[in-house]
C-alpha cells in the first residue's frame, strides 16, 4: 500500500510538472510561432498558451517598434566628396509567421540591407543635396527599405539620415564660400542703396531748381546747424554760378597767360550768394 501511494504521488508530480512545462505565458506585445513535429501551427497569443512538451517548438516574436542605428558608412558622393553618413531605422514586425519563415533573422537582414541602400542612395547625390535636401534622400531610403522588408513581414516606419561628417578641409572651403557669398550680398545691397540715394538726390535737385528760394533756405539751415556746434569758423556756401566766372578771370591773369596779374584785393565783399570765412581766434589776435 505505501508503495502504491508513492507511485501515485510520483505520477501526480510528473503530470503537474508536464502541465507546468506545457503552459506558456505570452505578453500582449509578443506572439509565439509554434511548430509541432516540424509543422507550423501558426502564431499563438497573447495570454496563456498550452503546448505539448517534447512535441512543440516555439519562437517568440516581439512586435514592438525596434530602433536600429546604421553604423557610419564611408560614401563618395556624385561630385567625388568623401563623407561619413549614418542613419536610423524604426521598424516593427507586422507578420510574425513571415518574419520567422521567410528570413533567418529579420533584424540583421533589415540592418544589412539598410546599410547597402544608404551607400547607394547617398552615392547618387552630390554634397549640396546631401546637406540641404536631406528630406528627399530620406524618402528614397524609406521607399527602398520598406519595399524590400515587406516579404519578411517587417513594417518600416521611419528612415532618417542622422549625421553627415565631411573632411575638415572641405569644411574650411565651405566656410570661405559662405563668407564670399555674404560679402557679395553686402556689396549688392550697398549698390542698391547708392542707386536709390542717387535717384532721391536727383529728384531733390529737380525740386530745388524749380524754386531758387528753397536753395537759400537750405543755405540758412546749414548755417544754423554749423552754429549749433559753437565753432569759431563759419563757412558760407557759394553757388557754382558765381565761382565759375571768378575762376575764369583768375585764369586769364595767371602767369602762364601773359604774365599779367593784378594785385589781390585786401577785402572781399559778396552779395547774398557770397562766401565769407570768419575766424574768431584770428580776429582776436589782430585786435
Amino acid at each position: 500500500m505505501p508503495s502504491q501511494v508513492i507511485i501515485a504521488i510520483v505520477v501526480v508530480v510528473l503530470l503537474l510538472a508536464l502541465l507546468i512545462a506545457s503552459l506558456k505565458v505570452v505578453r500582449e506585445y509578443e506572439r509565439l510561432v509554434v511548430f509541432r513535429l516540424g509543422r507550423l501551427r501558426g502564431p499563438l497569443g497573447p495570454g496563456l498558451v498550452l503546448m505539448l512538451p517534447f512535441l512543440d517548438r516555439s519562437v517568440r516574436v516581439d512586435q514592438r517598434v525596434v530602433t536600429l542605428t546604421i553604423p557610419p558608412q564611408e560614401v563618395i558622393t556624385r561630385d567625388n566628396v568623401t563623407a561619413r553618413v549614418n542613419a536610423v531605422v524604426m521598424f516593427k514586425v507586422a507578420d510574425p509567421v513571415r518574419s520567422v519563415m521567410a528570413v533567418e533573422n529579420h533584424a540583421v537582414a533589415t540592418s544589412q540591407f539598410a546599410q547597402t541602400t544608404l551607400r547607394s542612395v547617398v552615392g547618387r547625390a552630390d554634397l549640396d543635396t546631401l546637406l540641404a535636401h536631406r528630406a528627399d534622400l530620406n524618402e528614397d531610403l524609406y521607399r527602398s527599405i520598406a519595399q524590400q522588408a515587406v516579404p519578411w513581414g517587417v513594417d518600416v516606419a521611419v528612415v532618417e539620415i542622422k549625421d553627415v561628417e565631411i573632411p575638415e578641409m572641405m569644411q574650411r572651403a565651405m566656410a570661405r564660400q559662405a563668407e564670399a557669398e555674404r560679402e557679395r550680398r553686402a556689396k549688392v545691397i550697398s549698390a542698391h542703396g547708392e542707386l536709390e540715394a542717387s535717384e532721391e538726390l536727383r529728384d531733390a535737385a529737380k525740386t530745388l531748381s524749380e524754386a531758387p528760394a528753397s536753395l537759400q533756405l537750405r543755405y540758412l539751415q546749414t548755417l544754423l546747424e554749423l552754429g549749433a556746434d559753437q565753432n569759431s569758423t563759419v563757412v558760407f556756401p557759394l553757388p557754382m554760378d558765381i565761382i565759375g566766372p571768378l575762376m575764369g578771370a583768375l585764369d586769364q591773369f595767371a602767369p602762364g597767360n601773359g604774365g599779367r596779374r593784378e594785385p589781390e584785393p585786401t577785402g572781399t565783399s559778396t552779395e547774398s550768394h557770397g562766401l565769407a570765412v570768419v575766424d574768431d581766434s584770428a580776429e582776436g589776435r589782430s585786435r
